[in-house]
C-alpha cells in the first residue's frame, strides 16, 4: 500500500514498492531521522524483511552477509552524515568479493549542503570506486507528474539489476529529503488518486532488466581441451568463488573423467561437497602442508577457476612455475598475484566442464602414469603426520578442523579472515558431504565478521557456526544483539590466542619488543562478560582437545552458544612448522 500523506512519504514508498517488484526482499535499516520516510516505506511492504541494527558498520556487513548467502542484494540505509561513512568497510568487501548491495543515504536537500548545516556532509559519490553506480535520486516534489514517478520506478530496478550484475558489487543511491520527514499530512502534496502512481502493471517491474551467464564460446573450449590433452602434469584449481550452481558437481566429474589431481580451497565450494563417482580420489584439500615438496614433479598445465587460493605453499608453487596457466572467471575479474596467466576465459564455469569434458570423452589422456596418485600419497601422508600433532594438544587449528568435520550436513559455515580461515584450508580435509563456507575473503579485513556471520543466518533461516579470532570478536561485540533482535540463532567459537597471533608466522616477530607491543597486542581478555551482556550459554576450553566433546553438544542443543578457546599462538606456530618439515623435505 503506497503512503500519500506527503510528498516524501509518496515518493519513499513508490520506490520501495518497485524494489519488492524487481525482487528485492530484505532491507537493513540502521536509525535515523533523515531516512525517515524511506523507513516507514520499507516498514509498510509486506513482501520485503526489515532488519534494525542499531550500528552502521555492523548493519552494512549484515546486508554483506545476505548477499553472500542469497546472492541478492539487501536494501541497507541510513541517515545522513557520519552513519553513511560507516558502510565504507562492507562496500569495499562487496567490491572485492562481488556480493551483491543497494545502499540508501538519506541526505539534506541542496540548499542545506556547503551551508554550515547540521550533520550535512558531501555525501555526493562518497563511495568513489567501490560501488557499481551512484545516483543523486531527485528531490520528491508535490504532485509528481508520471515522468517523474516512471523515472523514480525505473531508477529502482536498475539498481536492483546492477548490484547483482557482473560483476556483483554495491550500487550508491542519496535521496535528499526536506521536511516534514515524518508522515504528516500535507494538503495538496500529493495526487488525488496516488494509488497507482506510475505503475504499468499489477506486480511486474516497470523495467525489466535480464542477464545471464556468459556460454563458453567454441574456441574457449577447445583451447581449454587442446590444453587438458597435451598436458602430463596438468592439475585444477579450485579457489575462492569458484562458479554458481553446479559448478563444484561438473569440475568434480571432469577431474575424475581425466584422472587429473583437483585442489579445493576451503572456500571453493569443492573441498566440503557431495561427490559424484570416482572424486574422493582426485580431489585434495591439505596441499597448504606438501606444495612445493620435492617429492612431486611440478605442474606442466594449471587450470584455474575463481580467485587466488588461500594456500601460501600453492601460491608459491604457482609463482615458481612454468607451466601454462588458465584462469576461467565467470566475471572476467584479472585475478593473479603472481601474473603468470596465459589465458584468462570469461564464462560459465560449470557450463565450460561439462563442454570440455564431452570435447576429451573419445580421445585419449597423455596424463602421467601415477601422477595424481603422487598427490593422494601426500595427502594421506599430510592427514597421518597432522593427526599426530594433533594429539599434541598445541594445535589451534585442530578446533577448525574439528569443526569442518562436524559440522551438519548443508548447515552453514562462516570462518574468519586472518588465522582461521588458514586454519581451515591447511586443516580441514575434504569431505563428502556438503558444508556451505563463508567468509569475508574479497578485502579480508577483520571487521564486522560477526554481524557479516548473522546476515547469512538471516538469509538462510538456520543456526550459523563461527568461527573467529579474539581479535575480530572484539572489533565486532555489538553485533551480538542482533541474535535477539532478529530471532537469530548460532554457535560461536572463539579462538583466544591473547592478540594477533599470525603475525608469528612473518619476520618481523624476531623484533621484541616492538613485535609483542605492536602487532601481537595482548589484551588479556577473556568473554564471558560479553556471553552474559547479550544472553548466550558460555563455556571456556582451555585444553584443545577438550573443545570436540564441547562442540558436539553445542551441535545437540538450542542456545545460542559462546565456546571460547583459549590457545597459545607461539606454541601453535611451532607445531605448525614440525608438520611443514615433515611433509616438505628438501629435494
Amino acid at each position: 500500500m503506497l503512503s500519500s500523506a506527503n510528498r516524501n512519504m509518496l515518493w519513499a514508498s513508490i520506490f520501495v514498492d518497485e524494489l519488492a517488484r524487481a525482487g528485492l526482499r530484505a532491507a537493513v535499516i540502521a536509525p535515523g531521522s533523515r531516512s525517515t520516510p524511506l523507513a516507514f516505506a520499507f516498514a509498510a511492504n509486506r513482501q520485503i524483511t526489515v532488519h534494525s541494527l542499531l550500528d552502521e558498520r555492523s548493519a552494512a556487513f549484515f546486508a554483506l552477509g545476505i548477499g553472500l548467502h542469497s546472492g541478492r542484494a539487501a536494501a541497507l540505509l541510513c541517515t545522513s552524515g557520519t552513519a553513511a561513512a560507516n558502510f565504507l568497510p562492507a562496500i569495499m568487501e562487496a567490491n572485492h568479493a562481488r556480493v551483491p548491495m543497494l545502499v540508501l543515504t538519506a541526505d539534506r536537500p541542496p540548499e542545506a549542503r556547503a551551508s554550515g548545516a547540521n550533520q550535512t556532509v558531501d555525501q555526493v559519490k562518497l563511495y568513489g570506486d567501490q560501488v557499481r553506480w551512484f545516483q543523486e535520486v531527485a528531490l520528491p516534489e508535490a504532485n509528481p507528474s508520471d515522468l517523474m514517478l516512471r523515472y523514480l520506478r525505473s531508477m529502482a530496478d536498475r539498481a536492483v539489476a546492477l548490484a547483482m550484475g557482473t560483476p556483483a558489487g554495491a550500487v550508491h543511491l542519496n535521496f535528499p529529503f526536506r521536511k516534514p520527514l515524518e508522515p504528516t499530512i500535507v494538503d495538496g502534496d500529493v495526487p488525488n488518486d496516488p494509488a497507482g502512481s506510475g505503475v504499468q502493471s499489477a506486480h511486474e517491474p516497470q523495467l525489466r532488466i535480464s542477464s545471464g551467464a556468459q556460454s563458453p564460446r567454441v574456441e574457449q573450449v577447445r583451447a581449454v581441451a587442446e590444453a587438458l590433452h597435451s598436458a602430463q602434469r596438468p592439475v585444477i584449481v579450485c579457489g575462492p568463488r569458484c562458479g554458481g550452481a553446479g559448478f563444484a558437481d561438473a569440475v568434480q566429474r571432469l577431474a575424475v573423467q581425466l584422472r587429473v589431481p583437483l585442489l579445493a580451497d576451503a572456500l571453493s565450494g569443492v573441498r566440503f561437497a557431495d561427490r559424484p563417482a570416482g572424486a574422493v580420489e582426485v580431489v585434495f584439500g591439505l596441499y597448504e602442508n606438501y606444495a612445493g615438496s620435492a617429492v612431486l614433479p611440478q605442474p606442466d598445465l594449471v587450470l584455474r577457476f575463481g580467485a587466488p587460493p588461500i594456500s601460501a605453499a600453492l601460491e608459491r608453487l604457482l609463482d615458481g612455475s612454468s607451466a601454462l596457466q588458465l584462469l576461467v572467471s565467470e566475471s572476467g575479474t584479472y585475478e593473479d598475484p603472481v601474473h603468470r596467466l596465459g589465458a584468462l576465459y570469461q564464462c560459465d564455469a560449470a557450463e565450460l566442464c561439462a563442454l570440455v569434458s564431452a570435447e576429451l570423452v573419445s580421445r585419449s589422456m597423455r596424463v602421467a602414469t601415477g601422477w595424481t596418485a603422487q598427490w593422494a600419497g601426500c595427502e594421506a601422508r599430510a592427514a597421518t603426520v597432522i593427526a599426530a600433532e594433533f594429539a599434541s594438544d598445541a594445535v589451534e587449528g585442530s578446533v577448525v578442523a574439528t569443526v569442518g568435520a562436524a559440522q551438519p550436513e548443508g548447515v552453514p559455515l562462516f570462518i574468519a579472515s586472518s588465522l582461521p580461515v588458514r586454519h581451515l584450508d591447511q586443516f580441514a580435509a575434504p569431505r563428502a558431504t556438503l558444508m556451505p563456507v563463508y567468509c569475508n575473503r574479497g578485502a579480508s579485513g577483520i571487521d564486522g565478521t560477526i554481524s557479516s556471520a548473522l546476515g547469512v543466518a538471516a538469509s538462510s533461516g538456520q543456526r550459523i557456526t563461527l568461527v573467529l579470532g579474539d581479535l575480530a570478536f572484539y572489533h565486532d561485540l555489538n553485533a551480538l544483539l542482533a541474535l535477539r533482535r532478529c530471532g537469530l540463532q548460532a554457535i560461536i567459537v572463539v579462538l583466544n590466542n591473547n592478540g594477533g597471533g599470525i603475525f608469528r608466522r612473518l619476520p618481523v616477530a624476531k623484533f621484541e619488543p616492538t613485535f609483542t607491543d605492536l602487532f601481537v597486542t595482548p589484551h588479556g581478555l577473556e568473554f564471558s562478560g560479553a556471553a552474559a551482556l547479550f544472553g548466550l550459554h558460555y563455556q571456556l576450553i582451555v585444553e584443545i582437545r577438550e573443545f570436540k566433546a564441547a562442540f558436539h553438544a553445542a551441535l545437540a542443543g538450542y542456545e545460542n552458544q559462546l565456546i571460547e578457546v583459549q590457545t597459545d599462538s607461539a606454541a601453535h606456530e611451532v607445531a605448525r612448522q614440525r608438520i611443514i618439515a615433515a611433509l616438505r623435505p628438501a629435494g
